[in-house]
């Protein structure tokens, strides 16, 4: 029998370094770390928004889940709850995200596929039949149409006779990422712009317990950007919508305490905990410093982590259960509130229940067997990761200053700067991998004969079952209602007031999602790249 071939040489960085290019002493001492940061809960919550950390409050787990159809869908939400998930995570299909109905041309072989499909208020009801949303916090994954998903939710709520006042959870609604990192967009950034702000005063005033936006540095991570980037593109375009919501007459002190944000936890441990410490620090510095926010809720940072989907590999996808784990363990470490751990079979396909009740297990263990939440932020003093700290907010705010000399976020989103400066990131990581200098395990080293995972693949009999069940919802509706409320949104869109409420109208005639953009596009167009709006 032959021998297995040696493993080829390993070609190590000349100086190593952390994934974002930082280098890395040998040892770190105390004059590394720098003066010691204030206790958790105190200014600038580099240690921890809250006092005592996750020991009077773990943090939610809350697996991202949504494919097929809103009953079946249903079915995996309510598997989840039973096994000990303690919030809901709503994926939507891509036809939903670019606001098509199940029936458009656009959206023929695509309905279900990466998440649920949502097309009116009647897939909303039976997507969440039987679920207390007064007991329950939701968080959806939708940005250009991301006010009419919250419009729905909270139409299913007041069916279930919960008052929006008792509503909980996070919508998106990030807009800019998807300009600079992700592609489904809809309008032009600014009439984009105008939507988010319009829902930051809507839910002011009637869902106050929502968080109206999730500023999103996770999928400028995924699109190849380095811990460094996620964190200053990120601010930068959390000041883009505090800027944009003080321009259009909202104060800071009614909207900024319910501003969300949302991060990746890769693989490099150390700087991941360091990304979320000075990604508070650098928060709060800038609602007191620059918006003069004294109430601390507008300080504080609060976000939710997912593990990170790109670090998953096909190869040897078992592997991916060891990565997970040790990703969210730095997510702990880190503070967040919120965690979302990848299933192991993702680069294969949807997650088994199998694979997404691992990912639950994976945070139940960290909560109740590790003992590590019993510590607020137990790496504070660390000299490692007090120096990185330092230095991922050093290179975060130098990179804010070269996005405001474009003239900020939107401006350096329609001129390319964000997008190429991703790009060139994400060139050189695969760079890294190819070449030897960046290993991953079962990919580029120790690739043996690997494993195989069961693949879920979504029937196509799920998307002729939407097609049909929305030619029956055109059916029975009052159409005259339906063109009336759409007429209003036409009408609203053209002037400055809140869209929300007319929509919310149009909605609960069950005019559909399409349809409501539709007009919506007609009146603001359509993003293409390169223009200028």
């Amino acid at each position: 029998m032959a021998s297995p071939a040696p493993e080829r040489p390993v070609r190590r960085p000349r100086v190593p370094q952390t994934d974002s290019g930082l280098p890395l002493k040998p040892v770190y001492r105390s004059g590394d770390a720098g003066p010691e940061a204030p206790p958790p809960g105190d200014y600038p919550f580099t240690r921890g928004i809250y006092p005592e950390g996750y020991r009077t409050r773990l943090w939610t787990i809350r697996q991202y889940a949504g494919y097929g159809t809103a009953a079946e869908t249903n079915r995996r939400f309510r598997y989840l709850l039973e096994q000990g998930q303690t919030g809901l995570s709503v994926a939507f299909d891509l036809p939903t995200q670019i606001g098509h109905d199940a029936d458009a041309p656009m959206a023929r072989g695509e309905v279900g596929k990466v998440g649920v499909s949502i097309s009116s208020l009647r897939d909303m009801e039976i997507l969440f039949d039987g679920i207390p949303l007064d007991r329950v916090s939701t968080s959806m994954t939708i940005n250009a149409p991301a006010a009419l998903l919250l419009l729905l939710y909270e139409l299913v709520a007041e069916q279930q006779g919960v008052p929006s006042s008792k509503l909980s959870g996070t919508v998106q609604n990030d807009i800019l990422k998807e300009y600079a990192a992700r592609g489904t967009y809809i309008f032009p950034p600014r009439p984009s712009m105008r939507l988010t702000t319009d829902v930051f005063a809507y839910c002011a005033r009637r869902i106050p317990n929502w968080n109206t936006i999730s500023i999103s540095g996770y999928h400028l991570r995924e699109a190849g950007s380095t811990a460094v980037q996620e964190v200053g593109f990120t601010m930068a375009h959390a000041v883009a919508y505090v800027d944009a919501a003080q321009r259009a007459g909202l104060h800071v002190k009614d909207f900024a305490p319910r501003l969300s944000f949302f991060f990746a936890v890769f693989s490099d441990f150390f700087e991941e905990v360091a990304k979320f410490r000075a990604a508070r620090r650098l928060w709060a510095s800038l609602m007191k410093d620059r918006y003069g926010a004294a109430d601390p809720r507008a300080q504080a940072l609060r976000f939710h982590t997912q593990t990170g989907g790109s670090t998953l590999t096909a190869q040897q996808p078992r592997n991916n259960i060891i990565r997970v784990a040790l990703q969210s363990m730095s997510a702990v470490l880190g503070g967040t509130q919120s965690l979302h751990a990848c299933s192991y079979d993702e680069a294969l396909g949807l997650p088994s229940e199998e694979a997404a009740t691992l990912s639950v297990r994976t945070q139940q263990v960290i909560a109740h067997e590790t003992n590590v939440p019993n510590v607020a932020d137990p790496l504070g003093g660390s000299y490692l990761v007090e120096a990185l700290t330092d230095q991922v907010e050093s290179g975060a705010r130098h990179l804010m200053g070269e996005v405001e000399a474009q003239g900020g976020a939107v401006a350096a989103i329609e001129s390319g700067f964000t997008q190429a400066a991703i790009q060139e990131s994400a060139y050189r990581q695969q760079q890294a991998v190819e070449d030897g200098q960046r290993i991953v395990v079962g990919v580029n080293r120790f690739a043996g004969d690997g494993d195989s995972a069961q693949v879920v693949k979504v029937s196509p009999h799920h998307e002729r079952e939407q097609v049909e069940a929305l030619k029956a919802l055109r059916a029975r509706r009052d159409r005259d209602r339906v063109q009336q409320t759409l007429s209003a949104v036409r009408d609203a869109a053209q002037e400055s007031e809140n869209l929300l409420p007319p929509m919310r109208e149009a909605l609960a005639a069950y005019a559909t999602i399409g349809e409501v953009c539709g007009v919506l596009r007609e009146a603001f167009g359509e993003y293409r790249p390169g223009s200028r709006s």
